[in-house]
């Protein structure tokens, strides 16, 4: 399982940062945070993939007052798409003519939504920017959409004003994205644990002090209250167990309303 989880996650992320390239090279507008990436490399001697990773160290910071904890794919996230999509810029010539440039565009959603699949089916944490928006939520108790929209209306009208590429693609990705994943998920979701949420464990409701018969058997008198808490409380999980649960949830999050 885990050399699946590995594979998954590191041929979703060399995926994505490909679909990336293309989605450049046809010339027809880009997702919101490639917009900015795009705006902010028009104006530094940095590449692409350059400006790609340290956007995605800086996002990263913002973890910290959300009290986010990056996993194996977060990190990998970070320099892996942003080799991938250098390679891929430097392979990958300008698309000419408007209907290759329209299936340039196509492909670069479709192989997009299924290296999304891929590396968020692996369960290995998700990237700064999921995990930014993912951040927030829980802090704010704010709709995801809101902070979705918020987030990616803010980098899209900055990378905008800094000369970063909007058009048709924009939209194509915006309302094309989250179908896409949606439909590619079942052919993953048996094989990979990333969008398979753990069943909560159900409440242990204490007897009432002297025993009582349940089902035949005889139940004690129940744990004395710790620190003022309720005897009834279950015990908590480990750590590690809770770190997993979540994970697997944001994959389940993202299954259900996260993608537009």
């Amino acid at each position: 399982m885990l050399t699946r989880r590995l594979v998954a996650l590191y041929a979703g992320l060399w995926l994505y940062g490909t679909s990336m390239a293309v989605m450049v090279r046809a010339g027809l507008g880009l997702d919101p945070w490639d917009v900015f990436h795009q705006g902010v490399a028009a104006h530094l001697p940095l590449s692409f993939g350059v400006v790609t990773a340290l956007t995605g160290v800086v996002v990263l910071l913002a973890w910290i007052p959300l009290r986010q904890r990056p996993g194996l794919g977060t990190v990998s996230n970070v320099v892996v798409i942003a080799v991938a999509v250098d390679v891929g810029l430097w392979l990958i010539p300008e698309v000419r003519g408007l209907g290759w440039q329209g299936l340039a565009m196509v492909a670069a959603v479709v192989v997009n939504a299924a290296a999304t699949v891929l590396y968020i089916g692996a369960g290995m944490g998700p990237g700064p920017r999921d995990g930014l928006m993912t951040g927030l939520v829980a802090r704010t108790g704010w709709p995801v959409w809101s902070v979705r929209t918020g987030i990616e209306a803010t980098v899209l009208t900055t990378g905008w004003v800094l000369g970063g590429t909007v058009g048709i693609a924009t939209l194509v990705y915006a309302f094309g994205i989250g179908p896409l994943i949606q439909l590619m998920i079942p052919f993953v979701d048996r094989w990979l644990p990333g969008f398979t949420p753990v069943p909560r464990p159900e409440p242990v409701v204490a007897a009432p002090s002297g025993g009582q018969q349940l089902g035949g058997e005889q139940v004690g008198d129940p744990l004395p209250p710790v620190l003022g808490r309720p005897a009834a409380v279950a015990d908590e999980q480990p750590v590690g167990l809770r770190r997993g649960e979540r994970q697997r949830d944001i994959g389940a999050a993202l299954h259900r309303n996260i993608l537009p």
